[in-house]
């Protein structure tokens, strides 16, 4: 008798797990049409987790490995425990690589943080692995949020463009904005696909939001290191800044984000306003 390999009783497992839950359950409605087979559809479970359906299909026929990214979506779209989670990594032969393993930290280069000090009138920011926020000048801090009053795990740009009303609000143009990170951070997926903290992340938003699975699931990638970026601040209005990124030389994949406006413009005006402001804050009372 053959013993069924890790690919096909992962697809068992699979088809066992999706066939337990309703689409209540996991957020979706209904439906007016009656159901061929219980629980969910592989339409359903494709969507919830950002693959396209005829990936979905040949995991549940053995024929493909899933990488860390799609297990961790898979986990949270079919709203596995703990216990459950194990046996899919397992199965799926991805156990180093489970996404509750300890975060690696990331830290900013003390030179960068000296550089950030010095630019004192432009909002700069440093980006790690994943988009993470590592560090920020005050400037940025006017511009954005105060990034030092967030928990570290929710310092990531990505995440604050779903999830942050205030940061999203900063944008006018928001679902441009948030397609193009969306298209940085598949490009982050491209260079490290079992990386168990980008896998978490991904997870989460997809459950989250239905932008995010459908720009996900369309691969876009971008790695642009300068453009235009307009914001609307709800206290200086409307800002155009031309966006600079610089990579690390140290080969850690750090990247430094500068915005700047020329002198003279009613942008730079504002950014001096904001920043006059943020210096004293009793100002924006009077």
């Amino acid at each position: 008798m053959t013993t069924p390999s890790g690919s096909a009783r992962l697809g068992d497992f699979l088809k066992a797990r999706r066939a337990q839950l309703t689409p209540r359950e996991v957020g979706l409605p209904e439906g007016g049409t009656r159901r061929k087979v219980a629980g969910l559809r592989r339409t359903e479970v494709a969507q919830l987790a950002a693959i396209s359906v005829e990936y979905y299909t040949r995991l549940e026929q053995g024929r493909v490995q899933a990488s860390a990214t799609v297990l961790a979506t898979l986990a949270t779209a079919l709203r596995l425990d703990e216990d459950q989670q194990s046996y899919l990594y397992d199965l799926a032969g991805k156990a180093d690589a489970r996404p509750r393993r300890r975060r690696t930290a990331q830290h900013a280069r003390p030179a960068i943080h000296r550089l950030l000090d010095r630019l004192t009138d432009t909002p700069a920011l440093v980006l790690g692995k994943r988009l993470d926020v590592l560090a920020w000048n005050t400037a940025a801090t006017a511009l954005y949020v105060d990034f030092a009053r967030l928990p570290p795990a929710r310092r990531n740009y990505v995440h604050l463009m779903f999830t942050e009303p205030a940061f999203r609000t900063l944008h006018p143009h928001w679902h441009q904005d948030a397609r193009v990170a969306v298209s940085a951070l598949r490009r982050e997926a491209a260079a490290d696909p079992d990386d168990p903290d980008l896998a978490r992340l991904v997870g989460e938003l997809s459950v989250r939001d239905s932008d995010f699975r459908t720009w996900w699931a369309e691969h876009r990638v971008t790695s642009a290191g300068f453009g235009t970026k307009t914001y609307r601040h709800p206290l200086v209005g409307d800002l155009t800044l031309d966006c600079d990124t610089w990579l690390s030389p140290d080969g850690s994949g750090q990247r430094l984000m500068v915005l700047t406006a020329d002198p003279g413009t009613p942008s730079r005006d504002a950014l001096d306003i904001l920043l006059s402001w943020q210096a004293d804050p009793s100002a924006v009372q009077r």
